[in-house]
């Protein structure tokens, strides 16, 4: 019970996704670094714009040298800012998002270590003293910021950190806003509110990854929808090339599929479509991918899996069975295997279609079989 209020529904994996950030698919690092990009030029753009607007108030208050020496730093974290908002190179994978956004909280950090000494013991009356305070508070700022990024928990910390460092060494400097025995209490009020934005932001990735989910699954059998196949299809080819790292997909056509709904109706033929789709997430790995190619047919994708591999993997699918038919005989399925090293394919589009041309062979040639490289795997007697 206790469980179940702190984590609701979610499983196990949707937890340990929120957690830390490894485990998550392809596309929802993509997504989710399109996303940082996206919020990191926002927030880069607001800054940039209203940082030196401030100089008025500091020329207004200080005195010189001191007002030049903060508008020298208003300036260049303005520059800074703006350089990151307009900066528009493809952000396509997580570590490109995370320098981005290590960036944006590098300027303000950099911003308040700098500032900090200038503006100690400057508040020598009630304005000037307010103005300082402005000058102390930023910490606060960019660490309730945390709150407009989808990120984990990890990330959140590691995030937060630098700041909180930051605030740290300035109270024992001397703290712009309180006393050094109450400045404690305003670290640890720091501290609570970098929880809360990195719960904000677990919630956001959370939505994100709920709605990724709706968006890019089949909702009959719980696989990959065909154009999210093509997508990771495309990333796992591109990536296998550059690395010279095997990479097989699998061709699943039920057979005798139509039969069943001819003579069951669909709603018996929609239970054998998910019973088959649970036979193969049973045989995947975590790093394989399955998704419903069209009506009967499914996609299985193997990362890092030479031919060899794929085939002993499928063929204990087959011999291990599809589920049952309404009339009670197994499920059968012809599959047809393709790797990247071994048949080099001159695209992903290639890769399939060779899969699903020996998927074919195997029809041809009695059905409940595996075809790879021109032979055929017939089944045990």
């Amino acid at each position: 019970m206790f469980r179940s209020l702190i984590i609701g529904d979610m499983t196990p994996e949707e937890l340990r996704g929120l957690l830390i950030p490894l485990g998550q698919t392809p596309i929802l690092n993509r997504h989710r670094a399109a996303m940082i990009q996206s919020r990191v030029r926002m927030v880069a753009m607001v800054f940039g714009l209203l940082t030196p607007l401030w100089i008025a108030i500091d020329f207004t208050i200080f005195d010189w040298p001191l007002w030049a020496k903060l508008a020298s730093l208003r300036l260049g974290a303005s520059a800074a800012f703006l350089m990151l908002a307009f900066d528009r190179r493809p952000c396509e994978d997580l570590p490109a998002a995370w320098r981005r956004l290590c960036l944006l909280f590098a300027i303000p950090t950099l911003f308040f270590i700098l500032s900090h000494p200038l503006l100690y013991g400057q508040g020598h009356n009630d304005l000037a003293e307010a103005v300082v305070a402005g000058y102390g508070y930023l910490p606060f700022v960019m660490i309730a910021g945390l709150s407009v990024f989808p990120l984990t928990a990890v990330e959140g910390a590691i995030f937060a950190l630098p700041m909180l460092a930051a605030h740290l060494a300035a109270g024992m400097y001397g703290s712009l806003i309180l006393p050094f025995p109450s400045y404690l209490s305003a670290l640890w009020l720091l501290a609570l509110i970098a929880v809360v934005a990195t719960l904000a932001a677990m919630s956001q990735l959370h939505f994100m990854t709920a709605l990724l989910d709706q968006a890019t699954h089949d909702m009959l059998t719980g696989a990959f929808s065909r154009r999210v196949g093509d997508e990771l299809l495309k990333l796992q080819f591109a990536h296998a090339q550059r690395s010279d790292q095997p990479l097989s997909v699998a061709f699943v056509d039920l057979d005798n599929f139509k039969a069943v709904n001819d003579r069951f109706g669909h709603d018996e033929g929609d239970r054998v479509l998910r019973r088959a789709a649970d036979a193969v997430r049973a045989m995947l790995r975590q790093s394989d991918v399955m998704v419903r190619w069209g009506g009967e047919e499914f996609l299985v994708i193997m990362p890092n899996t030479p031919r060899d591999g794929a085939v002993i993997a499928v063929e204990r699918l087959r011999r291990n069975g599809l589920g049952v038919r309404p009339d009670g005989l197994p499920q059968t399925a012809s599959i047809g295997v393709a790797e990247v090293l071994t048949d080099r394919p001159q695209s992903w589009e290639a890769l399939v279609e060779l899969a699903d041309h020996r998927m074919y062979h195997a029809k041809q040639s009695g059905k409940d079989r595996v075809v790879s490289s021109g032979t055929c795997c017939k089944p045990a007697a």
